[in-house]
C-alpha cells in the first residue's frame, strides 16, 4: 500500500490515509498486538480527532477495550503504555512530516517497539484483505488524562535545576499544549514561541531538524539573552537545542552530555549511541568510566539494544533520546530536562559545556539521489577497500583521522553520508572523494 514503513504507518490524508483505512487498522491491530486493550492518543493534526475516532472504533469492534487519552505527544503515549500497563498503544501522528501527513505509531505491552517486520507487515496484509468478523461482544471506551502522571515522573529530574531563562518553540505542535504546565513546576523563565496548537504549521515545519526551522529560535534567545533554546517536532517526542549564543547544538554532542550526567549517576553504567555519532561520544564515554555502545539507525534497534544491556540513556543524531526509566522510550521533555539540570550543576554556560566537544569536523547529513543503491555502496566498499569496514547500518569506512558512514534510505532512492575527521582540510578532501564516487 506504500503507508506501512519501517518503523511506522503513514500517509497524506485523504489520498492515501483516510477514515476507512484507520478503521481497518483498528480491527486489525489488536489481533496482531495480542491485546485485550488499547491506549490511543492523537496529536494536533487536522486529521488527527477523525482518524482516531475511526481507529478507536475498529479496535472495539474486534473486541478489544480502547483507552482514549485525547490529545496527547508521543512520549506522553509511550509512558502511558508501560506506566498503565496497556497491552499495547497506539499514537496517530505524522510525527515531523508535513501537515497534509497523518499517521500512527505502534508500541506492544511495555512500551516495546514496532517494526514493519514484527507487525506492521501483518497489520497491512490484514488491512489489505478481507476483515475477520466482528467480535460479538464489543469492547469498551473509556477516557483517561495521563498527563498528570507524566508530569509527576519528570518532575523526578528537576532537582538542582536553577532559574534559568529558556527559550521553547513548540513549532505549534504538541509540546505548546503541555510544556507551560511542567514549566510551572520549574524556577525557570520561560519564553514561548508558538505554543498554539495548529497542525497546518502557519509558522515553519515542526521539524528542527532542518536549519530554517530553528532560525527564529535562535534570534530569539539572542534577543532575550537566554541560557537556552530547545526546539520540539509536531508530536513533541524529538527535540534540538541551542546555546546562549544562537548555535545549533549537534544531538550526538546532546546524547554525550546526557549520557556523562546517567554515568555520574550510574558509574559503568551502558551508554547507547548511534553510528553516525561524533568519534568523541565514545572516547569521553569511556574515559569517564561508562561503556559507549554503538547502535545502527532507528528507534526499534535502539530500544532493543538498551533493553538488552539495561542501559539508562540513548541518543540518536536525529534529535531522539531514550531512557530507561521512560520504559526505554524516546522522551524529548526528558531529555530537556537532564540538559537543565546538568547546565544548572555546572554552573557554566551551554557553549562551555559543549564547546570543548567539538574536537572533530563533521559534515552533517548530506543525501545523494542513486538509483542502484546497493551497487553504489559496492563500489564504495571497492574505492576505499584500504579501510576499516563495518556494515552494521549500510557501510562505515574509518582512517586513522576520518570516517564516513554511508546507508541506505528505507522509502527513497537516497544514500546518506556522514564524514568526520581530525581537521576541516582532511573532512574537505576525503568529501571530495567520497562525493565523486557517489555522483560517478
Amino acid at each position: 500500500m506504500g503507508i506501512f514503513k519501517a518503523y511506522d504507518i503513514r500517509g497524506v490524508v485523504p489520498d492515501t490515509l483516510n477514515a476507512d483505512l484507520a478503521y481497518r487498522i483498528g480491527r486489525a491491530a489488536p489481533t496482531v498486538l495480542e491485546a485485550g486493550n488499547i491506549v490511543v492518543g492523537h496529536d494536533m493534526r487536522v486529521s488527527g480527532e477523525e482518524l482516531s475516532a475511526a481507529l478507536i472504533r475498529g479496535i472495539t469492534e474486534a473486541g478489544c477495550d480502547a483507552v482514549d487519552m485525547g490529545l496527547c505527544g508521543t512520549s506522553m503515549n509511550y509512558f502511558a503504555t508501560g506506566f498503565g500497563g496497556y497491552d499495547a498503544g497506539i499514537m496517530v501522528t505524522a510525527s515531523h512530516n508535513p501537515s497534509e501527513y497523518n499517521g500512527f505509531k505502534f508500541s506492544r505491552k511495555g512500551a516495546a517497539p514496532v517494526s514493519y517486520e514484527t507487525g506492521y507487515a501483518q497489520i497491512e496484509k490484514i488491512v489489505g484483505g478481507e476483515l475477520p468478523p466482528k467480535a460479538e461482544k464489543p469492547g469498551t471506551v473509556r477516557t483517561v488524562d495521563h498527563w498528570p502522571d507524566y508530569k509527576k515522573q519528570l518532575l523526578t529530574y528537576a532537582e538542582d535545576i536553577a532559574p534559568l531563562e529558556v527559550v521553547v518553540d513548540a513549532g505549534n505542535g504538541m509540546a505548546g499544549k503541555f510544556i507551560p504546565d511542567l514549566f510551572d513546576g520549574l524556577p525557570c523563565k520561560l519564553t514561548a514561541l508558538y505554543f498554539e496548537l495548529d497542525g497546518t504549521f502557519p509558522n515553519h515545519e515542526a521539524n528542527p531538524l532542518k536549519k530554517e526551522n530553528i532560525a527564529d529560535l535562535q534570534k530569539k534567545v539572542c534577543e532575550v539573552g537566554a541560557d537556552i533554546g530547545i526546539a520540539f517536532d509536531g508530536d513533541a517526542d524529538r527535540c534540538m537545542f541551542v546555546d546562549e549564543k544562537g548555535n545549533a547544538v549537534s544531538s550526538d554532542l546532546i546524547t554525550l552530555l546526557i549520557g556523562l550526567e546517567a554515568i555520574k549517576l550510574e558509574p559503568g553504567a551502558a551508554v547507547i549511541y548511534d553510528l553516525r555519532s561524533s568519534r568523541v561520544v565514545p572516547e569521553d564515554l569511556e574515559a569517564a568510566g561508562g561503556v559507549p555502545i554503538e547502535t545502527r539507525v532507528g528507534h526499534s534497534f535502539m530500544k532493543a539494544i538498551m533493553r538488552e544491556n539495561k542501559a539508562p540513556v540513548g541518543g540518536e543524531l536525529s534529535g531522539h533520546y531514550y531512557f530507561r526509566d521512560q520504559y526505554y522510550s524516546d522522551s524529548a521533555e526528558t531529555a530537556m530536562l537532564f540538559i537543565l539540570r546538568q547546565l544548572s550543576r555546572s554552573g557554566k554556560t551551554m557553549s562551555e559545556l559543549v564547546d570543548p566537544l567539538k574536537r572533530y569536523f563533521p559534515t552533517g547529513e548530506i543525501n545523494f539521489e542513486v538509483k542502484d543503491k546497493e551497487a553504489k555502496i559496492k563500489e564504495l566498499e571497492a574505492s576505499f577497500a584500504d579501510g576499516e569496514q563495518k556494515h552494521l547500518d549500510g557501510l562505515t569506512v574509518s582512517y586513522p583521522d576520518w570516517w564516513f558512514n554511508v546507508r541506505m534510505s528505507n522509502t527513497e532512492p537516497v544514500l546518506r553520508l556522514n564524514l568526520e575527521a581530525n581537521t576541516a582540510e582532511i573532512r574537505d578532501r576525503e568529501r571530495a572523494r567520497v562525493e565523486a564516487v557517489l555522483k560517478s
